[in-house]
């Protein structure tokens, strides 16, 4: 049962990217009375790459290049598409970009507008057992990568040059949806029944109406509250600390290939991980305990440094100490390598750290949440509003393009075969194929946190045996790698 949902209005503005060319006829799908609020096939609500995704890849298949779109977003827009920074700057919010992705951004034209120069393809990673350093696995793929890093800001004003490039969609954007409700009863009068019709009531008093509307919102999402779709899942009582860092330079130590690598470590507390940027930058994601968390971020900027290096160096009991000092991380660390003779070698641990960029440093918490649902009548739900998932796998923002890739070809299918785009019959091309293999995924990166989240002797010794093991056999660490990137076998 649906449910009216308000929200908190801020003043709106609205604006249309206009392309430049005149618009071709077409064929009007949502059709209103003029005195009636106007009616759009697709509403989405929510203007990060999800979103922004859907509407380039409606506007860009043939079939769905007409439809009425619209686009509402809480934020200003403007910043996001003019943004950049200075070649040695990266914004802390990045994401690995695996081969299916990419292949996707391209097809609709998005991937060629992303600025290359600060994207950095990795062929290799490594990971390890923090408890057993013997435990390890690793991956190579010499072509196509295994994921490409790109900043979300740069993604995001990709997606927005596109969609400048292409047919005029309405953007509502500094606005935020005030409430959702079903729309109008008919009146004699009225040639469209629009009583089955999301009605959006906009911060600035505008209503909309929705032939299908599209909630890429986010975790507390207004539109899967509207739904009445309930979520299932829990908190991890983990908090991912992000940062972007600096590398030391490589001829510090003789030898060092050149090759790009990721590195996972797996501690106790939560996985740590460095996924390279291009130069001698790199994207910090280490997940632990909120208390840990707190005392990273409160560290001086050398000593988190140091314990960035330690994590990927030290034993689980020297980090528990250093973690709990209020400082002098640097020292400690200094002398407990010196004792314990730690070997720099680049294909088993990352180069040092030698800076952190300032204010880069910060943290979000870690949650599990799947929808019952990612459908209901003239609804769907894609990304986070569908799904949020640990970030140990990197797959959260592709698991949003793989949803928006079946969604926008479950209404390209809807329109070819002249159906209504926001009949659930249709809707549930989409949720059949997605939901079951994002299940899947949240399911794998679920265990993998609890497994390694162990530290009982025989569980740490029966995993570092599996681990070993599957290090082995190349044809199943093949078939993992084009499972997490996409690759259909």
């Amino acid at each position: 049962m649906r449910t009216r949902w308000p929200y908190l209005a801020s003043p709106a503005t609205s604006l249309a990217i206009r392309a430049g060319h005149p618009r071709p006829p077409f064929r009007r799908y949502a059709t209103a009375a003029p005195t009636s609020p106007p009616v759009y096939d697709v509403v989405c609500v929510g203007g990060g790459p999800a979103g922004l995704t859907l509407l380039a890849a409606l506007r860009s298949y043939p079939s769905t290049s007409n439809l009425k779109l619209a686009l509402i977003e809480s934020q200003d827009l403007k910043p996001a598409g003019s943004w950049q920074l200075p070649s040695h700057q990266y914004a802390n919010r990045a994401s690995s970009i695996t081969p299916a992705s990419e292949a996707f951004l391209s097809q609709i034209g998005v991937w060629p507008l992303v600025d290359s120069t600060r994207l950095q393809p990795y062929h290799h990673m490594r990971v390890w057992d923090g408890l057993d350093a013997s435990s390890q696995i690793s991956f190579s793929s010499p072509s196509p990568p295994i994921a490409t890093m790109t900043e979300n800001p740069n993604l995001q004003r990709a997606l927005l040059q596109r969609l400048s490039e292409l047919a005029p969609i309405s953007i509502f954007d500094s606005t935020k949806v005030a409430s959702i409700d079903d729309g109008p009863s008919p009146s004699p009068q009225d040639s469209l029944d629009l009583s089955s019709y999301p009605s959006i009531t906009l911060s600035s008093g505008q209503k909309i109406l929705a032939r299908l509307l599209v909630g890429a919102d986010g975790l507390n999402s207004p539109v899967r509250t509207f739904a009445g779709i309930p979520t299932r899942g829990w908190d991890y009582e983990r908090h991912g600390v992000v940062a972007t860092v600096k590398y030391s330079a490589r001829d510090m130590f003789p030898g060092n290939s050149n090759r790009v690598t990721a590195y996972q470590r797996f501690l106790p507390s939560g996985p740590i991980a460095l996924l390279a940027m291009p130069g001698d930058y790199a994207t910090l994601v280490w997940s632990t305990t909120p208390g840990k968390a707190a005392n990273l971020k409160s560290l001086a900027e050398e000593d988190f440094v140091a314990m960035v290096n330690a994590a990927f160096r030290l034993d689980n009991v020297d980090l528990e100490y250093m973690v709990g000092l209020e400082n002098g991380q640097t020292e400690e660390l200094n002398w407990r390598c010196s004792v314990t003779g730690v070997r720099e070698d680049e294909a088993r641990i990352p180069r040092l750290i030698e800076s952190v960029q300032k204010g880069s440093i910060a943290s979000f918490p870690l949650r599990y949440r799947q929808a019952d649902s990612y459908v209901s009548s003239r609804i769907a739900l894609v990304g986070d509003a569908a799904h949020t998932v640990h970030p140990l796998a990197g797959q959260g923002l592709n698991m949003g393009l793989a949803d928006v890739r079946s969604l926008a070809k479950t209404i390209e299918y809807t329109v070819e075969h002249g159906g209504d785009i926001g009949d659930e019959m249709y809707l549930d091309r989409y949720n059949n194929e997605m939901w079951a293999q994002n299940n899947r995924m949240l399911g794998v990166t679920d265990k993998l946190h609890k497994l390694y989240g162990v530290g009982w002797g025989p569980i740490v010794g029966i995993r570092s045996m599996g681990l070993k093991m599957v290090d082995q056999l190349d044809p199943i660490k093949t078939w993992l790698m084009k499972q997490a990137g996409g690759i259909a076998t």
